[in-house]
């Protein structure tokens, strides 16, 4: 009778690899799927890549049913042990993720069925591809989440030890794209380092919200067995079970979350690579970027062009695009299931790509940037950025603000008619415009006075920096803890 069944299974494998196409739902229908429509709804060519999330957990639920003896014992350790030697063979490449399958829960359990016989089946019991996809999706985004952090926190790293090795480089600050005031390169750098730092916060704080196990769910309303999701929520690494069945199969807000970091992360990378784009240029001359991250021009042989922090640039689009996709696709879906929610696993595999591997690009050209110092000190010259600091030499000797900027401001005017900046002025000049100019003015509008004045909480003072520098290596420490504390399942 078992020889029977396993025939019986292989045969519906055979016919499921061939032209004919037999879904997990098939029993209660006359007319088979056609293959237009197969193809077109099939999701196992990209949702394979939840394959170890899948069968892990798989193997937990296939436990948790013997624990409860909702099957018998030597059933739950059959599937368990035939879920991890598949385990195992795809590791080694000996069973291959392919096949005429419509997602990857058909390919699990189709071949489990085959293997084992009709027991294969009894592990659907108690639950529903519903509840099983988003217990896959959760599984994968904590690793996910893990990977990106990780990556996060190298190139904090990175911005970090390029900050403290230019930490005497001045340069000009930037509103408007127009000089504004002087700052250090190092200070310029600490601003991205702090963007990333919160980008990891929210995926930190998303694995919080989203680390609730829905197994237990079934289709929508629950399951009718005495099962016990806690110990599947506890086996899983997960900190509890969804509150709620038609929300646990439903939900997908901690996509929309995890799509929305990653397009933040990309929005503050693009911004970093536009930098180095502008930088780059004969114009600023502030940044060279190293060869190997260049390409250059089929026709003209001078070019050394930026294309990896464009392409950066660009694929910012591509993660915003994911997100708005699946706004789109959640807007005005009734409860609970619908077959909509595919699309989700596509935007989410995308965001997650792009951003991971434009985060280590970032890092590489950081990493390997030659910034030019003296260049940059340079374009202070002329620039009349320690206006501000002039203004406030009036302030200090009683002088109110908006009058002390109407007089610095006829200054820098007429200075600039005359083809001079501030560092040309002598303090005859300068009385010219109000006697309570005095040899400490002319001090203040030198940029490393100037500088090294703003010690004060976030400034660019030395003393500030070195305050960024502590606080910045203790943030990556406590990155790196929670990592570790990850319950990680496979990769991403």
């Amino acid at each position: 009778m078992k020889n029977k069944k396993k025939q019986s299974a292989k045969r519906g494998r055979q016919r499921m690899s061939g032209t004919e196409v037999m879904p997990l739902w098939a029993g209660g229908f006359l007319e088979r799927l056609s293959k237009e429509a197969f193809s077109y709804s099939a999701s196992f060519p990209y949702d394979k890549r939840l394959w170890k999330f899948d069968i892990v957990a798989s193997i937990a639920h296939a436990r948790m049913l013997g624990t409860c003896k909702v099957i018998a014992d030597e059933e739950s350790k059959l599937l368990s042990s035939e879920l991890e030697k598949m385990l195992r063979e795809i590791e080694l490449g000996k069973l291959k993720l392919e096949g005429n399958y419509e997602d990857i829960h058909s390919f699990v359990e189709s071949t489990l069925t085959e293997r084992i016989g009709d027991i294969g089946g009894k592990l659907h019991t108690a639950r529903s591809r519903n509840d099983q996809v988003v217990t896959d999706m959760k599984l994968w985004m904590r690793s996910a989440i893990a990977k990106l952090c990780e990556a996060i926190c190298e190139l904090c790293e990175a911005l970090l030890s390029a900050s403290k090795k230019h930490i005497d480089f001045l340069m000009p600050g930037f509103t408007h794209l127009q000089h504004a005031q002087p700052v250090r390169l190092s200070h310029h750098l600490m601003a991205y380092f702090w963007m990333m730092q919160r980008d990891a916060d929210r995926l930190i704080d998303l694995h919080r919200r989203m680390n609730l196990s829905p197994l237990g769910a079934g289709a929508l309303a629950g399951v009718d067995f005495p099962i016990d999701p806690k110990m599947t929520a506890k086996m899983l690494g997960f900190d509890g079970c969804m509150r709620n069945s038609i929300d646990a199969v439903s939900d997908r807000d901690f996509i929309v979350e995890f799509i929305s970091c990653c397009a933040i992360v990309m929005v503050h990378l693009s911004r970093l690579a536009e930098e180095l784009v502008l930088w780059s240029t004969p114009e600023f001359g502030f940044v060279k970027l190293k060869e190997a991250l260049c390409t250059g021009s089929s026709i003209m042989p001078q070019k050394r062009n930026p294309d990896m922090a464009e392409l950066i640039r660009a694929r910012c689009g591509r993660v915003v695009g994911a997100l708005t996709a699946l706004l789109t696709v959640l807007k005005g879906l009734p409860l609970s299931y619908n077959r909509d929610l595919q699309e989700d696993k596509i935007a989410m595999f995308e965001a997650f790509d792009v951003t991971h591997s434009s985060i280590l690009m970032a890092t590489m050209l950081i990493t390997s940037a030659e910034f030019n110092g003296e260049k940059m000190r340079s374009s202070l010259r002329g620039d009349f950025s320690t206006a501000t600091d002039l203004a406030n030499e009036l302030v200090r000797k009683g002088i109110p603000f908006r009058h002390a900027h109407s007089i610095v401001g006829k200054l820098v005017r007429e200075l600039a008619q005359q083809g001079k900046g501030l560092e040309d002025v002598t303090l005859e000049e300068l009385k010219q415009y109000c006697d309570a100019f005095d040899e400490a003015s002319l001090m203040a509008i030198k940029p490393e006075v100037a500088i090294e004045r703003r010690a004060e909480l976030s400034g660019t003072a030395k003393a500030s920096l070195r305050r960024q520098f502590a606080e910045a290596k203790r943030y990556i420490k406590n990155v790196r803890k929670f990592i570790a504390g990850l319950k990680l399942l496979g990769e991403p």
